[in-house]
């Protein structure tokens, strides 16, 4: 693809279309992970249904201090060593989640407690997990008592046990409550509106990790404490506090408080005004670094006996009291973490936190998986392989089982190419953050190769190129570094990363670039190529998503970048989709960059070499968009009309985000329903 638009070739009669929306889209029934993806094995109608083997969602663990060994625990990793259930009802729940033994609870519907501020005493050895997005407990919440330990609760909504009073003294109605718990993890959910706290760490609980929560419209909203005893040690990260009052957290005698890279949000022009944030009290040590406060009064406070050290944190708009002083403590003296940038945190927490689709999903697999080979690369010589690509050449033609690439940290400078005869491969980065591990090269498609033979054109352009199917690519950086201003002579497209296979995974990964940065394509015209994006980054400024595959971007951050010349103007989009195909999704994610307010479209449709027989489509829905996307976001490219494509937006919010007209296209709610996750996957459920 180049950035020059190409004489008209040919037009297409504009058929079945509307304003770039199908004017008869297909109906499909509702995203149930139970029903369409397999959730409930055999017997639908059971409440409770037992697998004998996990999936990879099922045995993570956590970090942060609730990783650290203490009081006979080694971690936290919940129930992996027992059954995995799938419940439905309140019974169910409350069965599998006070039993002695472990358990792996997947969540796959809404509950309602009864009565209303039920908590469920949970028992040690459990994961209580959501199935994707629909495992919601309504009007109440879960209790962990004394010397109750390795407990994950991860990817539910819970909500709603409010009575009516704000600041409600009389029902201790919380989301998640501990007395005297250790060794829990809370990741990913959604809590909100609740009668007292959203989560309450109390009397000696301690080795707690919070992170990827969204906690919201609620008063007093996370305590921790009670207690005169200085014991707690808490990790609190990448949480979105967004309308809630007080106690944002409150952390009162804790021992280590660890607060990074989480966003307090008190919004403009609503009822709810934040009277603190973050607090240090007591004899509490705190330690508060790269978190962002917008509007927030009182960010950060704490008494003459508490201890606060701040590192790189932002504030915005904010009033009040913001105290630092007192020594605290080195979290990394403890664990390893790895901090984002501050300034990416209200896209990149918007985009990441709350319940995610892949995980709770396909728990009730029947047969268990062959373990996965490891193979281990350091450029120092300390793994198997020096190289990246040395360790995929290791892996055998037609393996029938994965093959994990764990990629220690560093910088590889290489080409790496999986082939289309090497399936179930995961390249995966063993470092804490996805930053740690980077894999770079500088290709394009105008430079010749070095036999001579030719230039590498776009796809050959790849720092990392991947063929083969079922394969994934997680926790790392994918760069393509190629200079643009000193080679203005060539064809400067540079792919960083190129997908020509089906059902590919990319997830917590960055995939940076300027020019056709992310190249997704299939096998052949005629074959499928799913390709599922999470928890990622993506960067670039002209087509830099493109390409003929099925790609949902869910609940990441697409970045736009100036050009090499320093301005701003470009494309986030170019599809080539085959018709009667899905295009590209980008769904639940954000949209942002350091550039000119209107200087990006959302896409243009890509006909390559003028076929005329490719139904490019691109839908951006329930996306934050940021002031640099353009009133009319779509374009024609080629001498081809967008109009006579399928180009649409949904629920967009943001300054970018605009009302429905001729020149920009919005689903209809009916149309939607046909253009959600399930149908772009079809019947693959990406593995976590």
């Amino acid at each position: 693809m180049t950035d020059i638009r190409r004489k008209p070739r040919h037009r297409r009669r504009r058929t079945a279309v509307a304003v770039g929306v199908p004017l008869a889209l297909t109906a499909a029934g509702t995203f149930a992970y139970g029903t369409d993806l397999g959730l409930f094995g055999a017997d639908a109608q059971a409440s409770a249904s037992a697998a004998t083997a996990a999936p990879a969602w099922a045995t993570a663990t956590a970090d942060g201090f609730a990783s650290v060994d203490a009081l006979g625990q080694k971690g936290t990793y919940g129930g992996r060593d027992g059954k995995t259930v799938t419940v439905k009802t309140l019974a169910d729940l409350e069965k599998y989640a006070t039993a002695a033994e472990p358990y792996v609870i997947v969540v796959a519907a809404t509950i309602n407690m009864n009565p209303v501020g039920k908590e469920i005493k949970v028992a040690s050895d459990k994961t209580i997990v959501g199935s994707g997005t629909s495992g919601q407990i309504v009007g109440g919440g879960f209790f962990l008592g004394t010397g109750v330990h390795n407990v994950i609760i991860r990817n539910l909504t819970i909500r709603d046990a409010y009575q009516g009073i704000w600041n409600d003294k009389d029902h201790d109605f919380d989301a998640i409550q501990m007395d005297g718990a250790h060794h829990v993890w809370i990741d990913h959910n959604d809590l909100r509106h609740m009668a007292d706290g959203l989560i309450d760490v109390r009397k000696d609980s301690t080795n707690i990790t919070v992170s990827w929560n969204k906690l919201s419209d609620n008063n007093k909203t996370f305590g921790i404490g009670w207690t005169t005893n200085v014991v707690t040690d808490i990790t609190i990260h990448h949480n979105w506090f967004r309308e809630t009052e007080q106690r944002n957290p409150s952390t009162d005698n804790a021992a280590h408080a660890h607060l990074y890279n989480n966003f307090l949000e008190d919004a403009a022009g609503t009822t709810i005004k934040s009277s603190y944030g973050n607090y240090s009290r007591g004899r509490t040590k705190m330690v508060l670094e790269n978190s962002y406060f917008q509007g927030m009064n009182n960010p950060v406070t704490r008494d003459s006996t508490a201890a606060i050290v701040q590192k790189g944190n932002t504030f915005v708009a904010t009033s009040g009291r913001n105290e630092s002083g007192g020594t605290a403590f080195d979290p990394k003296t403890f664990y390893t973490y790895s901090l984002d940038r501050t300034a990416d945190l209200p896209a990149l927490l918007k985009a990441g936190v709350g319940p995610r689709s892949n995980i709770g999903t396909a728990a009730t697999a029947t047969t268990k998986a062959a373990a996965a080979t490891t193979l281990t690369v350091a450029a120092d010589g300390s793994g198997q392989y020096r190289t990246v690509q040395a360790a995929v050449n290791a892996v055998p033609a037609n393996n029938p089982s994965r093959v994990v690439i764990s990629v220690k940290p560093g910088t590889y400078r290489e080409l790496v190419k999986v082939p289309s005869n090497k399936p179930h491969v995961t390249i995966q980065g063993s470092g804490a953050s996805r930053k740690d591990t980077v894999i770079v090269y500088g290709n394009a498609a105008g430079m010749t190769k070095p036999d001579g033979s030719g230039t590498y054109g776009t796809p050959g352009s790849a720092t990392l190129s991947v063929q083969s199917d079922d394969s994934q690519v997680r926790n790392l950086t994918v760069t393509n570094d190629f200079d643009e201003s000193k080679h203005q002579d060539i064809a400067n497209q540079a792919v960083a990363l190129l997908t020509q296979a089906d059902r590919i995974v990319l997830d917590g990964v960055i995939v940076n670039g300027d020019q056709d940065t992310l190249e997704l394509e299939t096998a052949a015209k005629d074959k499928l190529g799913r390709v599922y994006i999470s928890n990622s980054y993506i960067t670039g400024n002209v087509d830099f998503i493109f390409g003929r595959a099925t790609v949902v971007v869910d609940k990441s951050v697409i970045t736009l970048k100036k050009r090499w010349n320093g301005t701003s103007a470009g494309y986030v989009t170019a599809p080539s989709t085959p018709a009667n195909r899905k295009g590209i999704l980008i769904n639940r994610s954000a949209i942002t960059g350091d550039v000119t307010a209107g200087s990006f479209f959302l896409g243009r449709n890509w006909h390559p070499g003028g076929d005329t027989t490719v139904d490019p489509q691109a839908t951006v829905r329930d996306t934050t968009l940021s002031a640099a996307i353009k009133s009319t976001p779509w374009t024609d490219m080629g001498g081809f009309s967008w109009k006579d494509d399928r180009f649409a937006e949904y629920r967009n919010t943001g300054a970018g985000a605009g009302t429905a007209s001729t020149n920009r296209p919005h689903l209809t709610d009916t149309q939607a329903t046909g253009q959600e996750v399930a149908d772009w996957l079809g019947d693959w459920t990406p593995s976590a």
